[in-house]
């Protein structure tokens, strides 16, 4: 590989921000459009670092930093088309408010599974474009009754049906419907209290608890956007596939006709094909040699193989070198997140196959007393720890009972994935704020100007900005909300805690989000905050969730929320539409994810506090909130320095200090052979150190393959047909696979009542693990 790739696919200098080419190619930076952008970038100096310019191939460009992205990859074109119309917001509204689309319900779908996976919008973009087409056609327009005695109902019918089905309405309405899923974190929260406390939580409580998370998370976005939108580096590359989409059904659909055609054929096709892997044949989410070769090897050899190998069952193994054919937990984000990250969380997982295992065996932490992978909490002789003993019916602790109960124990690897999170925190704000530091203030100063370089934030400033107040109000808003919910709800919060939780959760936010702009991948904060939240509310796990709920979820609502914002600067939605679109998308899914958390949790109850789960249903993520919130509620016991966790807060610290090392190497050395040094992520190192710890394993290889046949084979190698197709067929094989999940879940899996399993044969087998890896007592 040549240097100029080398230096650009493992990370661009982020010290600096070279301007713009002032002159670009208009062929390949509008794609098959045809617009003219060379004089909208007239005004922008030449670039004057040599490494910055694209490399080509076949007169291709290959795409590898944000800034190619803006020039290559993503559109200029803007028609100037209305996006807030009479068909948007309804469309908008029925879709999230019907709650049966798949990007409503799916997110929720998921918590539930043994592999969390991020949904594609594809789905619900594709339904949306239908039924608005059909309402252009056959809605009454204006025309209909022009020189007629029905001439005066024209306005109205213009206002009902304006036209066209165009872009910024498809946009618009998308968006509302997706928001309204996007802010479902925080009701997680609500199922560990429905699963672990008996708590049936007060819809009101949950829907003005959801509100105020998410809008508070928004207005946090508002006031960052000039740091985390506006610059061409801030790509959130999981959602080029839908931008993608989006372009495809509207720009010059003619010439688009193989890339429409190549989506639909793999929309249709993995549609058809999820069925066999999700439902027929599930062997093929996890096909390992080991495992089918070991089956008349000793208890021995097949518990170690099974703990190592296995990983199609939630919680079996660690997967090595399983192959997976399921799509639906491979995914398309692989074909979109950059290969340094990729690469950087590769060897994150290096790590992870030889420290969870030396952890186990070498009985760490009491680890063979328990599971090798669970999220749930045991006591010392490897039962279920009975934690409504030790808390009560008013959720604190009872002293007397904690004594006679014992303290709580982590499996191993749970423990160690909490403690990889502190180091990747720790990491995450060094590197930031060493690393990024001076573009973070130089994103500030030019937003100010008005003259952040990128060009779509160019094209923009012909819109009305949003301005900041509009967001801070928000912000007073959603604080409030919360604050009656602390008062009224069923909390055990504290409000001064309450403020706390805000206060660290807007400190923690512009770090984390930066990460995911640029990267593609962000850091777990939630063991930051069960620490804080442990240690000012002790002996308090429900008032624990609550802290997290304010301070975490309020992180992980900003990234998802901005990366919308994104979105409307790639496709040209004016900022004050875009703030009226995700504050009422955030209104109708406080509603509606509360709804299908209640339905799930109802229906598989047993299945979601079992600590294994199936191939099927998992409670790993309500079963780790809840173990975090009871343990460092023991933060004093379990977690002091006379402890047997002592060692996870203080990674906290410890994280810091290698990326400080690294950032002096750096200053001296800035490549050192073939590496550039600042591309070495070691908060992602860190956080793929403990990606098997929990769940379904076996897709791992899988992953990388895809990663590694999109993001260099294609990329580097095709860079024609990876701009013109890559992410089209990313979002066609997840809205496939996706909506085959939605109706299998609803028909066969159980998600509303009772499931119906396929017969039993050799690729579904009746009793053991499904990818024949049976040790640990699979078949008892």
């Amino acid at each position: 590989m040549e240097k100029s790739d080398d230096s650009s696919s493992l990370g661009p200098q982020l010290s600096a921000l070279p301007q713009l080419e002032s002159q670009l190619d208009e062929k390949h930076h509008t794609g098959s459009g045809s617009i003219d952008v060379v004089d909208e970038k007239a005004d922008f100096a030449s670039i004057s670092d040599e490494d910055d310019k694209p490399q080509y191939l076949n007169g291709e460009p290959i795409i590898t930093t944000g800034r190619d992205v803006s020039r290559f990859a993503v559109e200029l074109r803007d028609d100037g088309d209305d996006a807030l119309t009479f068909r948007s917001i309804v469309l908008g509204t029925m879709f999230a408010g019907m709650g049966a689309a798949l990007c409503q319900v799916s997110p929720q779908i998921y918590m539930f599974k043994p592999v969390q996976m991020s949904v594609s919008t594809v789905f619900l973009l594709l339904l949306i474009y239908s039924i608005g087409n059909a309402w252009a056609n056959f809605f009454p327009r204006r025309t209909w009754v022009e020189g007629t005695r029905f001439h005066r109902l024209g306005p109205i019918f213009h206002i009902i049906n304006p036209g066209p089905f165009t872009l910024k309405e498809h946009v618009v309405a998308s968006l509302v419907a997706s928001t309204a899923a996007g802010g479902s974190s925080a009701v997680q929260n609500f199922a560990v209290q429905r699963l672990y406390y008996d708590t049936n939580v007060h819809a009101t409580t949950a829907v003005l608890a959801t509100f105020s998370t998410a809008c508070f998370g928004y207005g946090l976005v508002g006031l960052l956007r000039p740091l985390t939108v506006y610059p061409s580096e801030m790509v959130y590359w999981s959602n080029l596939p839908t931008v993608s989409v989006f372009q495809v059904l509207h720009f010059d659909t003619a010439g688009n006709y193989k890339r429409v055609k190549l989506f639909w054929t793999a929309f249709t096709a993995m549609f058809l094909y999820e069925i066999i892997p999700a439902y027929i044949f599930p062997l093929l989410n996890g096909i390992n040699i080991f495992c089918l070769a070991s089956q008349k090897a000793s208890s021995r050899t097949v518990d170690i193989f099974t703990n190592l190998f296995g990983g199609t069952d939630g919680n079996e193994g660690l997967g090595l070198m399983s192959i997976s054919f399921d799509w639906q937990y491979i995914g398309s984000t692989f074909m979109s997140l950059p290969l340094i990250q990729q690469a950087n969380s590769w060897v994150g997982y290096f790590f992870c196959y030889i420290i969870i295992m030396v952890i186990y065996y070498s009985n760490t932490w009491n680890s063979l007393a328990f599971p090798m992978l669970s999220t749930s909490i045991f006591s010392s002789n490897g039962s279920i720890y009975h934690q409504s003993a030790v808390f009560g019916t008013h959720f604190q602790l009872n002293n007397t009972a904690l004594e006679e109960v014992g303290l709580p124990a982590l499996t191993g690897s749970n423990a160690w994935s909490n403690l990889t999170q502190n180091l990747a925190i720790g990491g995450l704000v060094a590197h930031v704020l060493l690393f990024w530091g001076p573009y973070a203030v130089k994103s500030f100063k030019l937003a100010y100007t008005r003259e952040q370089p990128d060009p779509h934030y160019q094209a923009m400033k012909k819109y009305a900005e949003a301005p900041w107040y509009w967001y801070a109000a928000l912000l007073l808003l959603s604080f409030f909300a919360g604050l009656v919910v602390v008062f009224k709800g069923e909390t055990t919060l504290p409000w001064w805690s309450y403020i706390v939780a805000l206060i660290l959760g807007a400190f923690i936010t512009p770090f984390s989000t930066l990460l995911f702009a640029r990267m593609g991948n962000g850091v777990a904060t939630n063991q930051l905050m069960k620490m804080v939240a442990g240690a000012i509310n002790p002996g308090r796990p429900v008032a624990n969730l609550y802290f997290s709920m304010w301070s975490h979820d309020v992180v992980s609502t900003s990234i998802n929320l901005a990366g919308d914002l994104k979105m409307g600067q790639y496709l040209k939605i004016p900022p004050r539409v875009m703030f009226l679109t995700q504050v009422w998308g955030t209104i109708l899914g406080a509603v509606i994810n509360y709804v299908v958390m209640v339905s799930v949790v109802d229906a598989q109850r047993e299945i979601l506090l079992d600590p294994v789960g199936t191939n099927v249903w998992s409670g790993q993520v309500p079963q780790s909130l809840n173990s975090a919130a009871v343990t460092w509620s023991l933060a004093k016991q379990l977690y002091g320095f006379n402890g047997p966790y002592w060692t996870i807060p203080m990674a906290l610290v410890f994280g810091m200090v290698p990326t400080t090392i690294q950032w002096f190497v750096n200053k001296r050395w800035p490549k050192i052979g073939p590496v550039t040094v600042n591309s070495i992520m070691l908060p992602i190192i860190y956080q793929g150190s403990s990606w098997m710890s929990a769940g379904v394993n076996s897709t791992v290889t899988s992953s990388i393959i895809v990663g590694i046949l999109s993001q260099w084979w294609l990329r580097r190698y095709h860079p024609g047909w990876y701009k013109k197709y890559n992410y089209i067929l990313g979002g066609a094989l997840d809205g496939g696979a996706q909506v085959m999940i939605f109706v299998l879940s609803f028909a066969v899996f159980g998600a509303a009542g009772k499931d119906k399993p396929f017969p039993f044969w050799a690729g579904n087998p009746a009793a053991g693990n499904v990818d024949y890896c049976n040790g640990n007592g699979a078949l008892d």
